[in-house]
């Protein structure tokens, strides 16, 4: 169990017994510690994997025996329990291992404030250190929890309303990429109630990790089908607990999660982004905003959002994901949309489209129009944390990192805010990070065309993978 880019992580197996209990109980000590007043309402949600409930039970039971009220929201999006909590002032703790593979599972901890930051997590974390050899599992409860699944749906729903006027999609054929989210049904509902017409397509019974950043080759196969079978002006999606979208174009080309971030700042006009260092390096004040740069993790982001606020100023945060963060409350539709500061998936869903509607133009010309830098990413799955480690440590020295990426040109600067990522005499990007939630090794790269950053994607991991097994640079 340890803390990755958001919540607490690790095998479904561990976290749905005692782990889950134990670390509830720290957040409670952390609300009670921060001024929470015992007996206060937790509002407590799932995503669709097959651990889930069980772990939330034993969530539920834990906030109870702490002295808290847990309320039951079922199986909902991550940021429509989040808003719901932030519209009573109350805390809320999510049960979702989010887009990871579907043998580990999570829990996301939200403060009356919103989401915990990483003092709240280290504090959390000496608190189960200290306390794990005593801990016992509470006896499953007598009591059924209060549910307010269908009023904080309502509410998230509500809110999507005021992103765009009525019937502004009419006339526009979207798929809906269903699997197993948690938004399944009421992207549909959304999308319809502003006019278009829905094809939902790929519902399954069984749990699909669906990671946004890193999108396999199976399901853009799907996505291109699907495309071409329905005759689609996009197709939309989410994660397993919706606060990523997924977009693919007219062609079934994936419209990238750090260009879903860009087009919300346009469509919301803000004055600031905020944005790890994974997403496009052409996102830059030439936009119109200030860009801030930071670690990725849903908290960076944050931390750097409430640093950078100012009287009146439109603050919006992304990651390469595509979920969005908004910072502070903006006006649209003659309406205010309230801030939502943790991840989101219905927004800049609806403001890709809505920009779309709007100028007339598809997502491919949009893409074009911009002209940035093509973007790739893929992961090593199943890369052992300590293969990582190694990797990272002899990459650190700069004679071994020019070494290793002798294939692409001479090293001309390195960025080590998160990874390793380096930036070549010809201007291409790869970038190396371990991934903070599961045992994986991430690659990014930008270069002047996507075959070119896909080659550099595909021969930076096989090295690495080359090191993992003999400690050694391949030599080219």
């Amino acid at each position: 169990m340890k803390f990755g880019s958001s919540g607490i992580r690790g095998l479904a197996s561990e976290l749905a017994g005692r782990p889950s209990g134990l670390y509830t109980e720290a957040f409670a000590w952390r609300l009670v510690s921060g001024g929470v007043q015992p007996h206060s309402l937790v509002f407590v949600g799932r995503d669709l994997r097959d651990s889930s409930q069980a772990i939330a039970d034993n969530c539920m039971v834990a906030l109870a025996r702490s002295g808290f009220q847990p309320i039951d929201c079922g199986a909902i999006p991550t940021p429509a329990l989040a808003l719901y909590a932030r519209k009573h002032d109350a805390a809320a703790l999510m049960v979702t291992g989010s887009h990871i593979p579907a043998d580990r599972n999570g829990i996301k901890f939200y403060s009356p404030h919103g989401e915990i930051d990483k003092a709240d997590e280290a504090a959390m974390t000496r608190y189960v250190a200290e306390r794990s050899d005593a801990y016992c599992s509470p006896p499953p409860p007598e009591t059924v929890w209060p549910i307010r699944h269908d009023e904080a749906i309502a509410a998230y729903r509500a809110r999507a309303n005021d992103v765009l006027e009525p019937g502004s999609l009419s006339g526009m054929r979207l798929g809906v990429y269903q699997h197993s989210s948690v938004a399944a049904e009421l992207l549909v509902q959304v999308l319809e109630s502003f006019g278009a017409s829905v094809v939902p397509v790929g519902k399954t019974e069984k749990f699909v990790p669906v990671d946004t950043e890193a999108v396999d080759a199976p399901t853009m196969a799907k996505l291109k089908g699907w495309v071409r079978e329905f005759n689609l002006d996009a197709i939309v999606s989410t994660d397993a607990d919706a606060d990523r979208p997924l977009v693919a174009d007219e062609n079934g080309d994936l419209f990238r999660g750090d260009l879903i971030g860009l087009a919300t700042a346009l469509f919301v006009k803000a004055d600031t982004i905020v944005t790890p260092v994974t997403s496009n390096s052409g996102i830059s004040e030439a936009f119109g905003f200030e860009v801030l740069r930071t670690k990725v993790g849903s908290p960076f982001v944050i931390e750097a959002m409430e640093a950078s606020h100012g009287a009146g100023s439109i603050v919006v945060g992304f990651e390469a994901n595509g979920g969005v963060l908004l910072g502070s409350d903006c006006k649209l539709t003659g309406k205010t949309l309230a801030a939502l500061p943790t991840r989101d998936s219905l927004l800049p869903i609806l403001a890709v489209l809505g920009t779309m509607a709007s100028t007339k133009t598809t997502l491919s010309h949009l893409r074009e129009l911009w002209n940035l830098p093509v973007c790739a990413s893929e992961r090593l799955q199943n890369f052992p944390t300590e293969s990582s480690r190694r990797l990272m440590d002899h990459l650190a020295s700069r004679g071994a990192l020019q070494q290793f990426l002798a294939p692409f040109g001479t090293v001309a600067e390195v960025d080590e805010t998160d990874g390793l990522r380096a930036r070549t005499l010809t201007g291409e990007i790869i970038h190396l990070r371990p991934s903070g939630n599961a045992p994986e090794l991430r690659c990014y790269s930008e270069a002047a065309s996507y075959s070119r950053a896909t080659a550099i994607v595909d021969l930076t991991l096989k090295r690495a993978q080359a090191f993992a097994l003999t400690d050694e640079i391949e030599v080219i």
